[in-house]
């Protein structure tokens, strides 16, 4: 038995909220594997630190990181590698993993 101030059913939004989450695409688990580790399109990190190989989603974040963990280094932005142009596939055709959205829609 329930309270009087406690809903004894789901609210829309709560529904919804478990629909989105069990259709979205968040690159968990097997199917999100290559988006995390880079091996496909580098992933969500778009750039490639030369000296320890970390990546990063932009310049200013790796600008950040190479001032934080490098500071001895001279920061160089054309020694920076763009993973999405060289790892980039050549069929355009698969869904891209870890982009908000649902394909059961």
């Amino acid at each position: 038995m329930t309270g009087k101030a406690k809903p004894k059913k789901h609210t829309a939004k709560e529904i919804q909220a478990k629909v989105d989450a069990a259709t979205t695409n968040r690159g968990g688990g097997k199917a999100g594997v290559a988006d995390r580790t880079g091996q496909v399109k580098g992933g969500h990190a778009k750039f490639e630190c030369p000296h320890c190989k970390i990546t990063a989603p932009d310049i200013k974040t790796m600008q950040i990181h190479h001032e934080s963990k490098h500071p001895k280094l001279p920061y160089d932005e054309s020694k920076i590698t763009n993973l999405h142009a060289v790892l980039a596939p050549v069929v355009a055709e698969k869904p891209k993993p870890g982009v908000r959205g649902s394909l059961k829609k």
